[in-house]
């Protein structure tokens, strides 16, 4: 006897449509470069934007030199590290992070877990992969025209974005301008591609209750993405008028050189209404695929099944619903009405409830669980603790009469960089460690990877926690140079000064990594299909790595969720999506494409 999923079936209803036809390339160029499968699509943005990401890094390391040693360093100027900062917070937000979770790990992910041969609009994915490659060649051209890139901050606040006396405000502003709209017609191509398929080309049985969290979280963020990112387009084109011809959208009466400039009637404020509109929700778009990818990350390797499933789905939907409620958090200094502040405030402590929801579920998951400590666990794990250590401190920043006193000090970069950098970076590593089998049929080199995650979430900590302190004495954010300062103490310099060793530390170490990746596609150890023992339908394919189309001659059918864990009585201690249940009875593990389910190594 053999105890069934809770949502088993024997029976699933026939097709009611047939499948889609899938387009076959008829050269190397059409597979390879100009290629309409999204694993392809996939692995071209995820290298687009690591590669993005390692510039973005390096400028982090230039800012950090400047503010560990100051005037030690010439070729650090004050208009450079205005530029660092701009360049490297909007890289890491939106050219990294955004387009790695939905670009990278959408593309792959969605089809193979959802049981489809590709995405519902090949020809549209592939024109957003290009679209993107110019948004960000337009950003990096943005480094060589004169005047260099926007030194405006990565938010871009007007009216200083577009006056003479910030750098970059020529062409670099500009070029900001036309690469983030170019960014978002490129994504909305994707997004549509994505909430389309996950909710058209679903295979048969495959209901939404039985979808992984990964597809939840990468669901639930393209819809927000595709809600949000139209408040940053026509700010970007608003701006771009305001530069171009004059007009004043953002742009008050101002005197310049005791001159009157021909602007008059703006609003700044309005500019920051609409970038916050998209930027909170831009939090969530980065956060929810993580926090999908997570749950599925640890109930693998600790196998047993999610806790509370469809409380965890919710829990998504409803983070994202109200993600658009809390934008003028980040404005309680902007000099708006006390009342509009407490109605920010409370929402804010609201959405933690849901968030809340999620921690208690991944430790309840984890509660008398098989727990294997292998690197995605351990990234997993990392993302736990390090994202409710940032939770915690937004609380702090939730509240009005606490975040007016700490907003322009370092606690908000350390705040920001453990809910917004670190945490969401773990949850990228983990997802390569996990999946990079799925991909190259190898493993990734384990010892490397240890030295990888240590140096990685103890050197994110070394480098964080003393920011939060640096916060708290009140050390301003965005100064080029602090010289004597009589309420700052010597050991704030001191502090700097480690901080930025480590930095540079962990930077190196991300090279290990990227090592790992190149080493292990030619030496790694030979993966199997399933070496992690996985149920979802990715590690049920044919081929590893899956072939075009994905799946063999027939798509699967689904019987049950994806986290069937541990069924007292069947011969393993896991049952794959696809599995009959007349095969679970007699422990036949062997899968209905021929692969036989592989032993973790």
């Amino acid at each position: 006897m053999v105890d069934a999923a809770h949502d088993q079936v024997d029976f699933v209803p026939p097709a009611e449509v047939g499948e889609m036809e899938l387009y076959h390339p008829k050269s190397w160029l059409t597979k390879y470069v100009f290629s309409q499968d999204a694993k392809v699509i996939a692995i071209q943005y995820s290298f687009t934007a690591i590669a993005i990401g390692m510039v973005a890094l390096v400028l982090s390391w230039m800012m950090r030199l400047q503010l560990g040693f100051p005037e030690t360093f010439s070729f650090i100027e004050a208009e450079d590290y205005y530029q660092f900062i701009t360049m490297h917070g909007m890289i890491m937000v939106i050219y990294l992070l955004t387009a790695l979770f939905l670009g990278g790990f959408g593309n792959y992910l969605i089809p193979l877990m959802v049981g489809a041969r590709d995405m519902v609009f090949p020809y549209v994915n592939m024109l957003s992969y290009w679209i993107y490659l110019l948004a960000v060649l337009v950003l990096l051209a943005s480094f060589f025209v004169p005047g260099g890139p926007t030194g405006a901050g990565w938010t871009l606040y007007p009216p200083q974005a577009i006056l003479s006396g910030t750098p970059g405000s020529e062409g670099g502003i500009l070029l900001m301008l036309i690469s983030l709209a170019l960014f978002i017609v490129g994504f909305t191509m994707g997004g549509l591609n994505y909430v389309v398929t996950v909710l058209q080309a679903r295979t048969r049985g495959m209901t939404l209750m039985r979808l992984p969290l990964t597809i939840w979280g990468i669901f639930t963020a393209t819809v927000l993405a595709l809600l949000a990112f139209p408040a940053l387009f026509v700010g970007a084109v608003m701006m771009t008028l305001d530069r171009m011809l004059g007009t004043s959208f953002f742009m008050p009466g101002i005197v310049q050189f005791g001159e009157q400039m021909q602007y008059g009637g703006g609003s700044p404020v309005l500019f920051q209404h609409l970038f916050w509109f998209f930027g909170h929700p831009e939090v969530y778009i980065v956060a929810l695929p993580a926090f999908g990818i997570v749950s599925d990350l640890i109930s693998v390797h600790a196998r047993r099944h999610v806790f509370g499933y469809r409380l965890m789905v919710w829990a998504i939907v409803i983070i994202g619903a109200l993600s658009f409620v809390v934008w003028a958090h980040h404005m309680y200094v902007s000099g708006m009405n006390p009342w509009f502040g407490f109605f920010f405030a409370t929402t804010t402590l609201i959405i933690a409830v849901p968030t809340a929801i999620k921690v208690y579920n991944w430790v309840l998951t984890l509660w008398r669980g098989n727990i294997k400590l292998t690197l995605p666990m351990l990234f997993a794990l990392g993302f736990i603790v390090t994202f409710v250590n940032g939770g915690i401190t937004g609380l702090f920043l939730g509240n009005v009469v606490v975040d007016v006193p700490l907003s322009d000090t370092m606690f908000v970069v350390a705040h920001f960089h453990m809910v917004m950098g670190v945490a969401p970076i773990l949850v990228v590593f983990g997802a390569i460690y996990h999946w990079y089998p799925k991909m190259t049929g190898r493993m990734l080199n384990v010892p490397m990877g240890q030295i990888h995650f240590w140096i990685t979430f103890l050197g994110a900590y070394a480098i964080f926690l003393p920011l939060h302190y640096l916060g708290f004495l009140g050390v301003p954010r965005r100064y080029y140079e602090m010289t004597d300062t009589s309420f700052i103490p010597q050991s704030a310099e001191t502090l700097n000064a480690f901080v930025t060793v480590i930095a540079l530390i962990v930077g190196v170490a991300q090279l290990v990594f990227l090592f790992n990746i190149g080493w292990s596609m030619v030496k790694g150890k030979k993966s199997g299909p399933n070496p992690w023992r996985a149920t979802s339908l990715e590690w049920q394919t044919a081929t590893t790595p899956p072939g075009h189309g994905n799946f063999g001659p027939t798509l699967p059918v689904v019987y049950r969720w994806a986290y069937a864990f541990g069924l007292p009585g069947a011969k393993d201690d896991y049952v794959p999506q696809n599995m009959h249940p007349d095969q679970v009875a007699i422990g036949d593990t062997a899968d209905l494409s021929g692969t036989a389910a592989q032993p973790a190594e």
